[in-house]
């Protein structure tokens, strides 16, 4: 009998096979995401071969903390997560501090660690490291790839992870072995997220609750808007004469310019605003909760008589801090969706208590004068000149430190994302977050304000700047201190100054170094052409530039 050799299935009909390595940036890519900021390891190689040639950006970084402060920021600015990718043990270490951040600050971020190979795994093997008992605390998941088929899955779970609920990091771990075998390429499809929204009974209680108060107030904050929402929330409020405050380090969500905006709540605020808190007879949170920054380290706003409605998508309200009078499970646009179908007339109380405090504000934010004295360099006189070159979408990102209150102060924050701070105090997060701001949106205006402590943390990353062609401005405030703990030694210790003073280099120089634009400023008079200068080499020369500003020390923006 003769045997008839089978016929080959057509070609549509074959799944592709690829490695688990590739199968990552394929998902990846299915996913949305256009960037992932990488420091190479060997322990990854074949996901860094997937990404050769493919649809998504690859940003190589200089320090692994750099990286992963620029995927919070990217996190922050989009509903995606941001994407690190860094190799085992030593790497990990180092972009565990971005991971902090997003934990803190609530921005969805992926981290992918490369690790060991897998029968290596409990040998003491080069870099080896526990991944679940380093990041477990820290994570929403920590997740680690033993199954290559299960790669496109990993990559949906950990971005559904990412965003869901409360946003925050999630670790996956990507053993060296395991990624480079062949699989089945057919792609894992996105995980949707689920938004929350008012019932009927939240919808009523809001209403009630409003209807009732005669001083309301509404603080913005977190990383999971949209631009579209924040823009309804805005003019909602400017309908009904309501105020709203803006969560540290979150300004933006109800423009700066807006009737509404009454300043920002947190470290440093500025009077009106600490008294906004015990004045106010209904508090109303969307997206974030009071916390311990919010309330000034749990004292602000703490008795249960005080009316309270949280919404947000955490059931736990992890972070709270105070009464809750009511929460609203639900993310900031749908909340927002229902909240603007309130039938609420407008009552003359609001009126009075929103324009109050709206006048407080804009004579906090009021510029100083933007002629330059006869004397040193000054942070007032450069916002002044600054301020009035910025276009409606400017962006402006920060660290930590003394330095970061004259952005709070005088920076004209108008859209969602034009604020972008670590929340968790966490230094060196200016340049990077700045970098990562310029590539996400190019051709808005960037700047960032670094102290001189805080910019030597990442200020290499300039290096990452000038190879990907992001023009950041970067202001460097040189008071030669660490600022902010001196003002805290000041207070406990008075005329004790210890470990808290600095020599530094001329940061001027290593920007011209890193292949950009420099300038070093002592004198005030030379303030206006300096930045002039610098915003043309952005602007003609296509360039990132750097401003180093030596200024006195104890001067602060309020």
């Amino acid at each position: 009998m003769t045997q008839i050799a089978p016929v080959p299935a057509p070609a549509a009909a074959r799944a592709e096979v690829k490695t688990a390595g590739h199968v990552i940036v394929d998902s990846l890519i299915a996913h949305g995401v256009k960037r992932t900021y990488v420091v190479p390891g060997e322990s990854f190689l074949e996901v860094l071969d997937g990404l050769h040639n493919s649809e998504v950006e690859t940003v190589v970084c200089r320090h692994e903390g750099g990286a992963a402060y620029m995927a919070e920021a990217d996190g922050k600015m989009n509903q995606l997560p941001g994407i690190a990718m860094v190799t085992r043990g030593p790497g990990a270490a180092n972009a565990h501090v971005g991971l902090h951040t997003a934990w803190q600050d609530s921005t969805p971020m992926v981290l992918f660690v490369g690790l060991i190979p897998f029968e290596h795994r409990d040998r003491e093997a080069f870099q080896e490291f526990d991944i679940k008992a380093w990041f477990d605390t820290g994570a929403k998941r920590v997740m680690v790839l033993d199954h290559p088929e299960r790669a496109s899955e990993i990559v949906a779970e950990a971005v559904f992870a990412a965003m869901s609920g409360r946003p925050g990091p999630v670790v996956v771990g990507l053993p060296e072995d395991v990624i480079r075998r062949e699989i089945n390429a057919t792609l894992h499809p996105p995980i949707p997220v689920a938004p929350g929204g008012m019932t009927v009974t939240d919808w009523k209680a809001l209403q009630a609750a409003l209807k009732e108060a005669d001083k309301p107030l509404f603080v913005t904050g977190g990383n999971d808007w949209t631009q579209e929402g924040a823009d309804t929330l805005t003019r909602w409020l400017e309908e009904h004469h309501l105020p709203a405050a803006a969560e540290w380090r979150c300004e933006g969500t109800v423009s700066f310019d807006s009737p509404s905006y009454v300043g920002p709540i947190g470290y440093g605020r500025p009077k009106p605003t600490y008294d906004l808190l015990e004045e106010t007879d209904l508090l109303v949170f969307v997206g974030t909760v009071p916390g311990d920054v919010i309330t000034d380290g749990f004292v602000v706003r703490q008795d249960w008589e005080k009316k309270n409605f949280l919404v947000t998508i955490d059931p736990s309200m992890r972070g709270r801090s105070g009464p809750v009078s009511y929460q609203i499970v639900a993310k900031p646009d749908v909340f927002i969706r229902d909240l603007v179908l309130m039938d609420l007339p407008v009552k003359e109380e609001w009126k009075a208590w929103t324009s109050r405090m709206r006048q407080e504000q804009e004579k906090f934010a009021a510029l100083p004068p933007a002629e330059p004295s006869s004397g040193q360099a000054r942070m007032d006189t450069l916002m002044a000149n600054l301020v009035p070159t910025l276009p409606e979408d400017a962006v402006i990102t920060l660290g930590a430190g003394e330095h970061t209150n004259w952005a709070h102060r005088y920076f004209p924050t108008r859209r969602y994302a034009s604020m972008l701070g670590a929340r968790n105090g966490s230094m060196g997060y200016s340049v990077p977050s700045a970098i990562a701001a310029s590539l996400a949106v190019p051709g808005r205006r960037v700047v960032t304000i670094a102290g001189d402590g805080e910019f030597l943390m990442n200020g290499q990353e300039l290096a990452t700047a000038a190879q990907y062609g992001a023009t950041p401005l970067v202001i460097v405030m040189d008071n030669q201190e660490y600022g902010t703990i001196r003002t805290h030694q000041e207070r406990h210790y008075p005329d004790r100054i210890s470990g808290t003073q600095l020599k530094n280099p001329d940061f001027a120089l290593m920007a011209q170094a890193f292949g950009g634009f420099g300038v070093k400023v002592e004198n005030d008079a030379d303030v206006p052409a300096a930045l002039e200068a610098a915003l043309k080499a952005i602007d003609e020369d296509k360039t990132f530039a750097l401003i180093h500003l030596v200024v006195e020390q104890r001067v602060k923006a309020y």
